[in-house]
């Protein structure tokens, strides 16, 4: 864990003690700051209190002689509406931040020569697989990479600071909506599309918390952009008018005269001074479909910037394997394989996993958001059939045979998995793909995308043991005769 002393003799309330709340709460009170916790939520207190975070019920407390609110990410404090603590805070005039500005000041806090290196990834979609290669390139070069913040870890329960290690930050904007001192060495801006509206008000205020991600960065740190959407270019426009930082645009489909590109499935590395092809993302094993291209582009640019060998990251990217939930391959029956891409909870993200296979089997529904998925109808034509689940089932299943999609409502996943296994092994499709990729939030049937995800790969193993074991007894009988 990392101690907060930045923080020292000072007062903090902490609200919502999740995992990164229950860490803040702990990293402060070891630093040395006076800390009041407290959730809603009496099951959630007595976890934390378990755990030696001290309870204060907020509501009582003298906010006068509190100086920072460390907010749980989730909770709003504006919109839709701002939470009670937050309006506490408010009317006391008391600073609200989350747990990485709490790792930020810490960051800054020590002399230059003995600060880590930090790796900041923001976007709406591919942070995760970002950060994660990130973090896999690092260690296969043999650096100390630390891999937490929006994904795995909190940021502050990672292994404490020493100027060899490496932070690899994935950070959503919820997080860097309360982050005011973070500099990364190395900040990556991947794409934007239209989520979490609801919280920041419009894209112009979602684009606006997401650019964060770069404040306080000098000459000596990396800007990377993702141009392949016009708020990419738009951005890179912005920061290189500002002339604070390197900036260097990469994209996963065309060529660039600077930065880093990949072209029909080859990365190239523009960014010295001159370009070279550094590595082949078709055969990387963890890294399908162009969308990836854009992520091993970003983590290729990050690590550069740094200083590390281009012809090492790119052996490091061959043996990437890839996300849990994202596009992961858990089996196969014959010649039907089936992909876990779980964590696509919005339609953009969707559409990138549609776009990667053709003769697709689809599983797809729980709760929608904004705008469904009209927006992926040019990807329809790789869809042989769908199976829809959860509350958004009926709608989509109106979209698709609009669309003249032929499609189902199966109502729960393990019916969907079963018909869709049915129809593709009965079907003579080239290489037919059972994908799992909801373009749906999971609240409506499951906790979180991972049970999901979980789910889906338990019930497809358990396919696979019976074709397995079926397949060897036909051999059996077979050399028996």
């Amino acid at each position: 864990m990392i101690e907060a002393h930045a923080f020292k003799g000072e007062t903090l309330a902490v609200f919502g003690l999740g995992r990164s709340g229950i860490t803040a709460a702990l990293s402060l009170q070891e630093g040395g700051a006076k800390v009041l916790s407290w959730d809603d939520n009496a099951q959630t207190r007595d976890r934390a209190a378990a755990e030696g975070v001290k309870l204060t019920d907020l509501k009582s407390a003298d906010w006068a002689k509190i100086d920072h609110l460390v907010l749980s990410p989730g909770v709003p404090h504006i919109l839709p509406h701002a939470h009670w603590s937050a309006e506490l805070a408010r009317v006391a005039g008391v600073p609200i931040i989350c747990d990485i500005e709490i790792f930020a000041r810490e960051v800054m806090a020590r002399a230059p020569e003995h600060r880590p290196k930090v790796i900041a990834i923001t976007g709406t979609n591919g942070k995760s697989t970002t950060t994660t290669l990130i973090g896999h390139i690092l260690n296969e070069c043999g650096r100390d990479a630390q891999i937490g913040g929006n994904i795995g870890r909190g940021v502050l329960d990672l292994d404490d600071m020493h100027s060899n290690a490496y932070y690899v930050i994935e950070l959503s904007s919820y997080q860097l909506e309360r982050t005011y001192s973070l500099k990364a060495n190395a900040a990556i801006f991947l794409n934007l599309s239209p989520d979490h509206l609801d919280r920041h008000g419009d894209m112009q205020g979602y684009e606006a918390v997401k650019m964060r991600v770069f404040a306080n960065q000098d000459r000596g740190d990396a800007a990377i952009i993702g141009v392949d959407g016009p708020q990419g270019k738009s951005a890179c426009t912005r920061l290189l008018a500002k002339y604070n930082q390197r900036v260097l645009p990469i994209s996963g489909r065309r060529s660039l005269a600077r930065g880093v590109c990949v072209i029909k499935g080859k990365l190239y590395n523009v960014m010295d001074k001159r370009c070279e092809m550094v590595v082949d993302l078709k055969q990387a094993i963890g890294l399908d479909g162009e969308h990836n291209w854009q992520n091993a582009a970003s983590a290729f640019a990050a690590v550069r910037a740094l200083g590390l060998d281009a012809k090492a990251i790119g052996r490091a990217i061959l043996s990437f394997p890839g996300l849990v939930h994202r596009m992961e391959n858990v089996g196969s029956v014959g010649r039907v394989r089936y992909v876990n891409d779980s964590k696509a909870t919005n339609a953009d993200a969707a559409a990138q996993a549609l776009k990667s296979y053709d003769n697709v089997y689809w599983i797809a529904g729980g709760v929608a958001k904004e705008g469904g998925i009209e927006s992926l109808s040019p990807q329809f034509k790789s869809i042989t059939r769908a199976y829809l689940i959860g509350e958004s089932a009926d709608e989509f299943v109106d979209v698709l045979k609009k669309h003249k999609v032929p499609a189902k409502n199966s109502k729960e996943l393990k019916m969907a998995i079963m018909c869709a296994t049915r129809d593709a092994l009965a079907s003579k499709a080239k290489n037919p793909v059972i994908l799992l990729s909801p373009a749906c939030a999971s609240f409506d049937q499951f906790k979180d995308f991972e049970i999901r995800g979980d789910m889906f790969r338990n019930i497809v193993q358990g396919i696979v043991e019976i074709y397995d074991r079926e397949k060897t007894n036909a051999h059996i009988n077979s050399g028996a005769a």
